[in-house]
């Protein structure tokens, strides 16, 4: 038996795909569709009851987006992204591959590092290509008038990131609850000097997470206004940069805790402390946003919020093939639950 089918039929850990099942009957794709399918093309009596004793041994549930597509043949999706030097966005392409290696269909990555004329450029060229559908993944947070085009000729389907104005599917996560949870845990450890390091001015997630925030001071008769913000732009980069703007402060005029807007300006800024011999937490407490892995291999661990990445990709990819397969039912937002996950880097302030 193929070790990743065993898998999936011992413990559920992984989902059976089409290549699953047909790899355990020693069939092709192509007929393993034919068979749950009900197509017209010809298929021996004893290949199919092989087919359908595996399908039903791997536990195997065909995509019903996928199902809805049995006339229509989708080659390619594009997935435009940042970068993949962010784990959390390499989170969602897992996710998003997940589901289109059920369908045999290709992906095609796009990075834009964050950048405007490069997000117009790679909407632009996916415009004149024979794409069934795109995932797109702002880094600007601005609607360029090539990916409008592309809107009207196809399947477009925003993930993690929605632009304002632009009504299209978008699969996101509770980014204002998560974040005002983790600040009300912060001021729940006694610390009243804050300082927020801030996402990137215009993203949706950077604004949601920052207005998190703002509801979890003002809850706590604390001025929003009054706390602090540097400018990130969602770098570990920009994190040890806000390390350095902090450092130059007095000793009695630093922040206790600091809200980074995402794990890898936290990861920056812990780093950059440690070499100002700034302890984390016994000086400063720092939080992060998104659970990357290398949240848990920090010393201390980085308390921070999850958001199921990998999740998002999957559903961000069949709500697209529902959107290619047919008119798509609601709803068109996917709202996925955040979690707070305390760790080492949060102290009780003194």
């Amino acid at each position: 038996m193929d070790p990743l089918s065993a898998k999936t039929e011992a413990t559920g850990a992984v989902r059976a795909t089409i290549r699953d099942v047909a790899r355990l009957a020693h069939v092709s794709i192509g007929t393993v569709s034919a068979v749950i399918n009900n197509s017209d093309r010809p298929v021996a009596a004893e290949t199919r009851a092989r087919v359908l004793r595996c399908v039903a041994q791997l536990n195997f549930e065909p995509n019903s987006a996928a199902r809805s597509l049995k006339h229509q043949r989708v080659s390619s999706i594009g997935f435009i992204v940042p970068d993949l030097s962010n784990a959390f966005f390499a989170d969602i392409a897992a996710g998003i591959q997940q589901v289109l290696d059920g369908m045999d269909c290709l992906l095609v990555l796009c990075m834009t590092w964050s950048d405007m004329q490069r997000e117009e450029y790679y909407a632009k060229v996916l415009r004149t290509q024979r794409l069934s559908g795109v995932i797109y993944l702002s880094g600007t947070g601005l609607p360029s008038p090539s990916l409008l085009n592309l809107a009207k000729k196809g399947a477009v389907v925003f993930v993690d990131e929605c632009l304002p104005g632009v009504d299209l599917p978008f699969v996101g996560s509770q980014n204002l609850i998560g974040a005002r949870s983790l600040a009300q845990y912060v001021l729940d450890q006694q610390h009243h000097r804050l300082t927020i390091v801030s996402g990137p001015r215009g993203l949706w997630t950077s604004e949601q997470r920052q207005a998190g925030f703002r509801e979890a001071f003002a809850a706590a008769d604390i001025l929003p206004d009054s706390v602090p913000v540097i400018r990130g732009d969602y770098s570990e980069l920009s994190g040890r940069h806000a390390a350095d703007e902090i450092a130059a402060l007095a000793v009695d005029q630093r922040p206790t805790a600091v809200l980074c807007a995402n794990d890898l300006m936290a990861i920056g800024f812990i780093r950059r402390c440690q070499e100002l011999n700034i302890a984390v937490p016994g000086d400063i407490s720092v939080t992060g946003f998104d659970d990357i892995p290398e949240a848990r291999l920090l010393t201390p661990e980085l308390t921070t919020v999850r958001q199921p990445g990998k999740a998002m990709g999957q559903a961000a990819a069949r709500l697209l093939l529902q959107g290619i397969g047919g008119p798509l039912a609601e709803p068109l937002q996917q709202d996925f639950v955040t979690e707070v996950c305390i760790r080492g880097s949060v102290g009780r302030a003194v």
